[in-house]
């Protein structure tokens, strides 16, 4: 679920919330009811705004960490071949389309 942020001037505080994007809330009274916070001496009847800001910042990963993840990654290298960067095993480092011997070895690595 993603988490929002709310902004109280009467409280002068913000709360972050995790809801569904169907969700909102516009006084102090339920947005503390959802966080599970005291709302304190200010009026439940307080009017909220909801704040923007930015999102999670996904960093990159290395090919060792995609790797140690389980994860494969396709390098394009030329026209129908494609470079296995995080091969394990007997896996082929290359892969040629229409070989499928060199198709990486996915039910290996998905399990239950």
């Amino acid at each position: 679920m993603p988490v929002y942020e709310y902004y109280c001037p009467a409280a002068k505080t913000a709360i972050e919330v995790e809801h569904s994007i169907t969700e909102s809330f516009e006084t102090w009274g339920e947005l503390c009811r959802r966080a599970g916070t005291d709302p304190g001496d200010t009026p439940a009847d307080s009017p909220v705004e909801k704040l923007l800001f930015a999102s999670g910042i996904a960093t990159p990963k290395t090919n060792a960490d995609l790797k140690n993840l389980g994860f494969t990654k396709l390098v394009k290298r030329d026209t129908g071949v494609y470079e296995n960067v995080t091969a394990t095993g007997g896996e082929s480092r290359y892969m040629n389309a229409g070989d499928s011997s060199t198709l990486p070895d996915i039910k290996r690595k998905i399990s239950d």
